[in-house]
């Protein structure tokens, strides 16, 4: 009985001498609207290559994080903050919310994919694109731009991300209404745009899995999203869904990543920055999970096929960051009193 009480003692030792040792990693948290397969992904590659350092992340929607980050200013709990569209992360810069830093790779990233003073820099280049339920709607009947999606023959069949919480369709009405004061001097012509997409949407969804759902069962059978989220619907779900490089111009917008101001663990973030932002762990999300990488200097030979077709195929539209970071909440704000729901059935 002394030697099994011995061997339970030292097993208790064993076990807490182990709870110890994981103790002593330093934990960095990442605020990230990026999922599950990505982030554990990344999380077990870098925790490989850096065993002393505990990735824990926090699953959130894009504009979340910037409120969260905002009402934590005063006691940071995030180290790092990986993914949004660069108008979000200017916004935080001018706020104050983000670190500035240099760094060895930083010259791969082209001017207008990071922050002049270091406060963010580009991950991924997401190309925003219509996509279509291919049981549905035929592949020659399908919307080629913009504009085809404001023809009376959608009405009613149109089902999108509700641009109240996401942050990929305030991208996109917000290029459209950009585009139009670089075509004509005025935001009227976007407007109008966006009050015949209205009369033509069914429903504006909470969720993207609402949204895929919703497509999966024609609850609407057109929609306009980002085109990593949209290929991984059919890759992963099998739903049926088709995706068209708008013809005209892709509003191409650039995800980004930064450490937060206040960060406990500012030498644990910019490590796990420089991982992300290698060229290994790039080609690793470009091929395993659809991302297009921010980096120009990556040999095209190196990418996945869909990205180099996706490259000749695509129009990048030209986009004024300042315009968007100073007008987009405003423009929103209107969009959401004086077009939501209020031209459906015009």
């Amino acid at each position: 009985m002394l030697r099994a009480a011995l061997r339970r003692t030292l097993g208790f030792a064993a076990l807490a001498g182990l709870a110890c040792a994981k103790d002593t990693r330093t934990v960095i948290t990442v605020y990230t609207p990026h999922g599950t397969e990505l982030m554990a992904d990344v999380k077990a590659r870098f925790e490989r290559t850096y065993p002393t350092i505990d990735v824990q992340w926090v699953s959130l929607e894009s504009r979340e994080v910037l409120e969260r980050v905002r009402a934590e200013k005063a006691s940071p709990k995030a180290d790092v903050w990986f993914g949004a569209p660069s108008e979000l992360f200017d916004r935080a810069a001018s706020e104050g919310l983000l670190v500035a830093y240099a760094s060895s790779w930083s010259s791969a990233i082209p001017a207008d994919a990071k922050d002049t003073a270091g406060f963010w820099y580009g991950t991924y280049l997401t190309p925003e694109v219509i996509g279509y339920n291919s049981e549905a709607v035929k592949p020659g009947e399908a919307p080629r731009d913009w504009s085809d999606l404001a023809d009376a023959k959608w009405k009613g069949k149109l089902v999108m991300r509700d641009p109240a919480t996401s942050a990929t369709m305030r991208a996109i009405f917000g290029a459209m209404l950009q585009r139009s004061i670089a075509q004509t001097g005025s935001t009227e012509q976007g407007w109008r745009w966006l009050e015949r997409i209205d009369a033509n949407t069914r429903e504006y969804t909470a969720s993207p899995t609402d949204l895929y759902q919703k497509l999966g069962r024609k609850n609407g059978v057109v929609t306009m999203y980002n085109m990593p989220d949209l290929a991984t619907l059919q890759a992963r779900t099998r739903i049926p869904v088709k995706v068209v490089i708008p013809a005209s111009a892709t509003p191409l917008l650039v995800d980004g990543i930064a450490i937060v101001q206040g960060s406990a663990h500012a030498a644990a973030a910019r490590t796990f920055i420089d991982f992300v932002e290698s060229k290994p762990v790039m080609l690793v999300t470009a091929r395993d999970h659809l991302r297009i990488p921010a980096r120009n200097d990556l040999s095209a030979d190196s990418l996945p096929v869909w990205i180099r077709d996706t490259q000749k195929a695509m129009l990048p539209m030209a986009m004024d960051r300042r315009l968007m970071a100073d007008s987009l909440n405003i423009w929103m704000t209107a969009w959401d009193t004086r077009v939501r729901g209020r031209f459906r059935g015009k």
